[in-house]
């Protein structure tokens, strides 16, 4: 089992920036694919993004060249860095670990582990 950690939430302008920090514990994350979702009031979760145990990124169209993502294995550590904010990126954002390769990554079932989350406020 292994315990996720987010940090790095907060309240921003739009056009702005913030990164996002899943610290993990318990398991080394070398093996996992890792993945970030979201969930803003009244709305179903969101994929954001999702990086392979290869180094394969996945993004859905809404963050494709505004959000990126990174694993730091040595330090246990995965990051999101979102540019360009927008008030609709406004959420409650979660880091997971799982298994998945390809479009799989795209599904919240795919991922076992999950961190408490980290509200993001993008303020027009």
């Amino acid at each position: 089992q292994v315990q996720l950690v987010e940090s790095g939430g907060g309240l921003v302008q739009a056009g702005g920036s913030l990164r996002l920090s899943c610290a993990a514990s318990g398991r080394t994350i070398s093996s996992y694919s890792m993945g970030w979702f979201r969930q803003a009031p009244g709305k179903e979760g969101e994929f954001v993004a999702a990086i392979e145990s290869s180094g394969i990124t996945h993004y859905p169209d809404s963050v494709k060249g505004r959000f990126s993502v990174s694993r730091d294995n040595a330090k246990n550590t995965v990051y999101l860095q979102m540019n360009s904010l927008k008030p609709e990126d406004t959420a409650v954002y979660y880091c997971a670990a799982g298994y998945c390769v390809g479009s799989g990554c795209y599904v919240r079932q795919m991922f076992k582990n999950w961190g408490q989350g980290t509200q993001v406020t993008v303020s027009s």
